[in-house]
């Protein structure tokens, strides 16, 4: 658990993956585009003496992403956002079933999210059923920039789209995740525009909309949407790296989402293993505003701010009792293995 001048902040970590982009399964041009531009991101937002070399980048595996995430990296928790580019990648570049094999080792830590894709029809809607029942998913990642045959992406205000969308609601997938906003070499950017997800969430008010990445470089379309509509949320992955690199970029986004969108509609993710949270937590709870950027904004990024961020907004999302888990982290696998039960033992006393 991560301790912040002297208190305790429970951490979900809202977007984490696990990978395969090794050369063996890459299928397509586009998985080796794919892996080099996030590389990029990588390389571009790290300190350079946290940077992975590219043998590491392409598949990290389970054991260093336990390690970086529960023992060096301050998580308690970490919810598996799938990427499946089938067309790229021969096995996908990282699914839900995939995900399973480490998230039911833990299942304490894990939440297990699935995925949709509306050009699959019948098919699709049988595999989002089978993933219900196999792992009683509560959340879908989407994305709608994945090429699939001569497509180049799909709208999530479509017919199309809303059949799954009615299919989710049905089955009690309350949190729909939707890649927007930074695109990804050789995906299309218009394709990762944020302005589909307004009418799905009108159309569907019973549904979570985290819109991930919060539209960046869109944030104002986003920021506009999502003060319309209470049931859209912003995923801070690619915007809490600015934190690090861009202070000032990192305080004018957060001015504009905590004025526009909310302290309660905001979640924190680290993109794992795109950005490790080791070093990008202390990053984010750092972070303060100037006065001149108070007297702008009208909002504080308070300590009672960062932990709504950093968990208690995605507990509420994911039904999470944060109490229940830290009396539940004093001993369980995670734990024990690396010897956190006495950070859980405090907070619980606490």
């Amino acid at each position: 658990m991560y301790t912040h001048n002297g208190e305790d902040v429970f951490v979900i970590d809202g977007h984490i993956h696990l990978w395969d982009a090794t050369k063996e399964n890459i299928i397509h041009e586009g998985g080796e585009q794919f892996i080099q531009c996030f590389y990029d991101y990588h390389t571009g937002f790290t300190p350079e003496e946290e940077q992975w070399d590219m043998d590491t980048y392409r598949h990290y595996g389970t054991e260093r992403m336990v390690q970086d995430l529960f023992r060096d990296g301050h998580v308690d928790m970490g919810i598996f956002q799938p990427t499946y580019l089938t067309d790229f990648y021969d096995e996908g570049f990282n699914t839900t079933d995939q995900n399973a094999e480490l998230a039911e080792q833990y299942p304490e830590r894990f939440v297990l999210n699935g995925s949709f894709d509306p050009r699959d029809g019948d098919e699709g809607i049988e595999h989002l059923e089978r993933l219900k029942d196999d792992y009683d998913i509560q959340g879908v990642k989407l994305y709608t920039a994945e090429w699939r045959g001569d497509s180049k992406g799909w709208r999530l205000d479509s017919d199309e789209a809303f059949r799954f969308l009615e299919k989710c609601a049905e089955l009690g997938i309350e949190n729909i995740h939707a890649h927007k906003g930074p695109t990804i070499r050789p995906l299309n950017r218009d394709a990762f525009d944020v302005r589909d997800v307004d009418d799905a969430a009108t159309s569907f008010p019973d549904l979570n909309f985290i819109v991930e990445h919060v539209g960046f470089p869109r944030v104002d379309d986003f920021c506009h949407i999502a003060t319309q509509e209470t049931n859209v949320y912003g995923g801070l992955a690619v915007a809490a790296p600015f934190a690090q690199n861009r202070p000032r970029k990192f305080a004018e986004m957060m001015g504009e989402l905590l004025f526009w969108v909310g302290e309660d509609n905001l979640l924190f993710g680290s993109d794992y293993g795109i950005w490790e949270p080791d070093w990008l937590i202390p990053a984010v709870m750092d972070a303060e505003f100037t006065q001149e950027e108070r007297a702008e904004y009208g909002v504080e990024l308070s300590p009672e701010v960062k932990r709504k961020i950093m968990g208690e907004n995605a507990a509420r999302l994911y039904d999470i009792d944060i109490e229940a888990k830290k009396e539940q982290f004093r001993d369980d696998a995670i734990s024990q293995e690396f010897g956190l039960g006495d950070t859980y033992e405090e907070a619980s006393a606490d």
